[in-house]
This record gives structure tokens, sequence and C-alpha cells, in this order.
């Protein structure tokens, strides 16, 4: 390098609207899936707007440091990649795509998330592997429908309370965060005690024989 010159960020390639046309292509299930991966983008190619009404959008491999606010008119999407990028941030628009199911910011550097994400209530999968995450927005208890997050290799120094709330939850990747022992494990953390209370006489004889057979177990073991 020269003396004097200052070092630059990847400038990044161009992609045309007929290029991003070119692009799109069907899935095996019948969406239309905009894939943008492996292009070396270092920003969102204003052109695709033109393209919002595809089912899947993938930039994901790329160089792309923001997502614009034009994210929102891409509406219909249920997939959105954003893996492998140099992400540092997401627009609070993200919340207005309320069709998505999966989104993948894995292997970013994002240290914070837009509450709006508590918006998404369709999400599915979310993937916020290999980033600089402390902590998660409580709104993120919202998610509902949420079966699967990914949050290994962050900076979590103990499980997010708010996974708590997450009664579809199926599967939760803490690994290599800098968790302490001390505090209560993930499993301890999703798992949530419900209590019902009935009389013997809503209860068919099979039920009741199996409830008076556990209680005794019970009293047995309180005894000893």
């Amino acid at each position: 390098m020269a003396k004097g010159r200052k070092s630059r960020s990847p400038k990044g390639k161009t992609v045309t609207l007929k290029m991003a046309q070119n692009c799109t292509k069907m899935t095996l299930d019948g969406k239309r899936r905009l894939d943008l991966s492996f292009k070396e983008l270092a920003t969102v190619p204003k052109c695709i707007q033109k393209l919002c009404s595809v089912d899947e959008l993938d930039l994901s491999r790329n160089l792309i440091r923001e997502i614009p606010n034009f994210i929102e008119n891409f509406a219909n999407i249920t997939v959105l990649d954003l893996h492998s990028n140099y992400l540092e941030g997401i627009p609070v628009t993200i919340g207005r795509l309320h069709n998505l199911q999966v989104l993948n910011l894995c292997n970013n550097r994002l240290t914070s998330l837009p509450s709006e994400l508590g918006l998404l209530k369709k999400l599915h999968t979310l993937n916020l592997g290999l980033n600089q995450l402390e902590s998660l927005p409580g709104s993120i208890g919202a998610l509902k429908e949420l079966r699967h997050i990914g949050l290994s290799d962050n900076l979590f120094t103990r499980v997010p309370a708010c996974l708590s709330r997450m009664n579809k939850l199926e599967k939760v990747n803490l690994d290599r965060n800098p968790i302490s022992e001390s505090t209560p494990s993930c499993e301890s953390v999703m798992t949530t005690k419900r209590l019902y209370l009935v009389t013997e006489n809503c209860l068919c004889e099979d039920c009741l024989s199996r409830c008076r057979t556990e209680r005794k177990k019970m009293d047995d073991v309180a005894e000893n």
C-alpha cells in the first residue's frame, strides 16, 4: 500500500434489473425466489424493488453493510436470507414483513436488534448465530409461532428470559456463548409449569385410578 493512502472498503459489484430478473427462479415447491447470493454486492440494488412480488429473497454471502428501508416493500416474502454479510444493524421496517416465516441473520456484525422483530407473528425460524449480541429485545417473546432460534457464537452471559414465553419453541442453539454455570439452563427457562385443578367426578375411572396411583407414589416418597 502506498504511503499515506487510506484503505477502502470493498466497492462491490453492480446488479442491473435484467441481471436480477435472470436470478429469479422457481423453487421446487412453486415459490418465486430472487437469489442474489455470491454477487459481491456492497449495497442492496435499488432496482430489485421492481421485483418485490417474489416469495423469497436471498442476499447472503455478499459484502452488504446496511439493509435499506425499502425492504418493507417485499411484503409477500416468507424467506429472507441475509447471512454472511457485514450487517451492523437491521432497520425497523423489517417489522412490516408480516408474512415472513424464515429469517437468517447468521454471521454478521450485529450488536443489537430492533424491537420490531416481535411483529413478525408468522416467523418460525430465526438464525442469529455468529454475531456480537449480548441480549435480545423482550419483544422477541411475542413470536408465538417460533420453533427454532439460533443464538450460537454470540456474547450472551445468560439465557434470554423472553424464550420462556414461546410455547412452540422446539430448538434453541446457545453453543459457544460465555454463559455462567450459575445461570438457569436453557431447558429450565423454557419449561413452563402448568397446574390444572379438576374434581374427581370430572375424570373417567381409568384416569382417576392413574391419578390415585401417582398420588400414592408421591406420598410414599414424601414419607421416606
